[in-house]
């Protein structure tokens, strides 16, 4: 549920503003995927860890901290599939995603939550 969640709030905003505002692709991409991060934390702290944390400052920042290697991770993904091998865009976004959820997920179970 928490990672559908996430899709669906980073492919909207990145269709959103690339498609409509006509905002660049990378910076759509970036923007969908820090939005999706903040609520995957705010879904998984709660549903999927069930943290108790009461430092949730310092572990909303390991989270991010992952995030952003993530998103690291995904632009190089999704460059490297949508303009060297010429993929949609969508679908190597969707790609990059499937690589960043496994790399996300294992690092926040063992270093965030």
């Amino acid at each position: 549920m928490v990672g559908l969640s996430g899709l669906i709030i980073d492919f909207t905003l990145t269709f959103l503003l690339r498609e409509k505002l006509k905002v660049n692709p990378y910076v759509s991409n970036t923007v969908g995927f820090i939005f999706a991060a903040s609520s995957n934390y705010l879904f998984n702290s709660v549903w999927t860890f069930h943290t108790t944390d009461p430092n949730v400052s310092v572990q909303y920042s390991k989270f991010i901290g992952i995030s952003l290697i993530g998103l690291f991770m995904n632009t190089i993904i999704l460059k490297l599939l949508h303009e060297r091998l010429q993929l949609d865009f969508y679908l190597a976004k969707l790609m990059a995603i499937g690589v960043v959820l496994i790399w996300n997920f294992t690092a926040n179970l063992f270093f965030t939550f």
